[in-house]
This record gives structure tokens, sequence and C-alpha cells, in this order.
């Protein structure tokens, strides 16, 4: 793995066995590195200032500075690092307000491994993931108007260097997939791309026929591989 392709991560949370955890999961992936780790929101900007990680993985609840107030800060004083909230709770008004703090991207803290990787690389390449069940969540508060509409943008980005596989797809499954990458469920890419929840659930079925892939996980991590499959 060269160097410079390697993804720098920050774990904060104030329970230090939740973060020997991920930092024993994470370290796994060959494009991941735990740069350190924070126990509250007020180190985790002291830290991430002094490592300047891509990316850091943020508890909501912690003591001296939550994690609301910390993706604030990191939002001022560095912009080009990534925030990836996770948390125990399933708390909507909570996780709006990181994102709108500048957050890009939500899981839950029991989230397979390979997911929660899948999600790191996607916000490292400048897209947003959010964790199955909020965005539907947040539309049906409509909080999330603007989000689905940056959604839909990055969904559709020009594409970059691919494998043939791709060119099989069409535009709307290209759509498809790249939310599929960014961890979101048939019903929430539905409401997303204003379609039937069946036609989401046909599109699926055809994108994993022609990439030749098992299920949804292989999908998206091909998609991260290769960003952007969609036309300009």
């Amino acid at each position: 793995m060269n160097p410079s392709s390697t993804i720098k991560l920050l774990l904060v949370d104030d329970q230090g066995i939740i973060r020997e955890g991920l930092r024993n999961l994470l370290d796994a992936q060959p494009d991941l590195e735990v740069l350190g780790e924070a126990g509250n929101g007020q180190e985790a900007v002291e830290r991430a200032i002094a490592l300047q990680p891509d990316v850091v993985l943020m508890d909501l609840r912690m003591p001296l500075m939550d994690g609301v107030a910390a993706t604030a800060a990191l939002s001022q004083k560095l912009p080009h690092t990534k925030v990836l909230v996770l948390t125990t709770f399933d708390e909507d008004s909570d996780i709006a307000r990181a994102m709108h703090q500048g957050a890009k991207g939500y899981l839950l803290k029991d989230t397979p491994s390979e997911e929660i990787a899948v999600a790191i690389r996607a916000i490292h390449k400048g897209y947003t993931h959010m964790g199955p069940g909020l965005l539907e969540k947040m539309i049906a508060n409509g909080q999330a108007i603007g989000q689905a509409e940056a959604i839909r943008s990055t969904a559709t980005s020009p594409a970059e260097t691919q494998p043939p596989e791709f060119e099989q797809l069409t535009p709307r499954e290209r759509e498809v997939l790249q939310l599929i990458a960014q961890g979101f469920s048939n019903r929430e890419i539905a409401e997303t791309l204003c379609i039937a929840e069946r036609t989401v659930k046909n599109h699926v079925n055809r994108i994993l026929g022609q990439l030749g892939v098992r299920d949804r996980t292989q999908a998206a991590i091909l998609a991260n591989r290769f960003p952007n499959p969609a036309p300009s």
C-alpha cells in the first residue's frame, strides 16, 4: 500500500474499550491507519490539530466537550478533515445537529467493521454516508432536503477511469450504485431519487448481476474503489 493512499484516522470516544476495539478492527484494513485516540471533544480537537488526520471517528456523548461541539470546531479549524459520527444512540436530533455542524456521515457503533471501513473510504472521497433509517427520518422532519440534493449532486459527478463492467450500467443504475456505496437502504434510495422502492430493488438486482458481485457490500467496495460511477 502506497503511504500516500492510506487514510489516516483519529478515534474519539470516552470509552477506552470501544477505542481499542475500533483500532484493532480498522488497523486490519490495509488502506486505513489509526494515528491516535481522544477521550473527549476537547482532546479530539487538540489531537486532530496535532495529527492532521484525514477522517475523525466521533462519538457524540462525551465529557468536557460533546461530539457536536467538537465537530463544529474541527470544521472551522481543519476544513479538510472529515468527521464520521459513530454513536450508540440512534437519536436523529443529535445526529442532525452534528451533520449541520459539518459531519459527513453517521453510523451506529454496532455496524460491522467492513461497513465502517466502506463509510470511511466514502467520506474521504467527498461523499456523504448516512446509516440506515436516518435520512428517512430527517426527510419526514423536513431536515434533509438540502442534504438529499447534495447527495444527488455527488451521485451525478463526472466519472473517473473504471472497469468495463461500469459501462454496462445505465445512468440511473450508476446513481443507485453510488448511493449503495454510501450505505443507503432501498427505501432511502427511493426517497432520494424520487422513484418507487420496487424500482430500486430491480436496479439493485441488475447492478449486482452486471458487476458480478454477491451482495451490496461487495458492490459498495467496488464503487468506492472506482468512485463517481455516474455520467457527466
